[in-house]
């Protein structure tokens, strides 16, 4: 009887070797997700986040710009988190500096 006990200890060996590299197996669609996920999501939203921040750091009396509500004007005051925009003649809105979304080409408003 003693033969087949060695049989056994030599199959659950061959075993748990062949388990050993499974883990990796495993893992390697996780990792290969997160840099799929990183290239495709992360990484461009990041690069978004820069360009809009050195957007709103460049701003200067005199800009026209489009706030994220739709609101067109020239801004006529900056402050460190505001921005006063004038959007018709003698009415003047005071938005976040973070709420401008885009500046336009100069002589985009012509009615101001």
């Amino acid at each position: 009887m003693s033969f087949l006990i060695s049989d056994a200890n030599a199959q659950a060996a061959a075993a748990g070797a062949g388990s050993m590299s499974d883990p990796l197996f495993t893992l390697l669609p996780l990792v290969l997700f997160a840099v799929v996920f990183y290239f495709l999501l992360i990484r461009p939203q990041s690069k978004r986040q820069k360009e809009h921040k050195r957007m709103v750091d460049g701003l200067t009396k005199g800009d026209e710009v489009l706030t994220l509500g739709g609101i067109a004007g020239r801004v006529t005051d900056l402050g460190d988190n505001f921005v006063l925009v004038e959007i018709a003649e003698g009415t003047q809105v005071k938005v976040r500096r973070a709420a401008v979304d885009a500046v336009l080409p100069k002589g985009s408003l012509k009615d101001l």
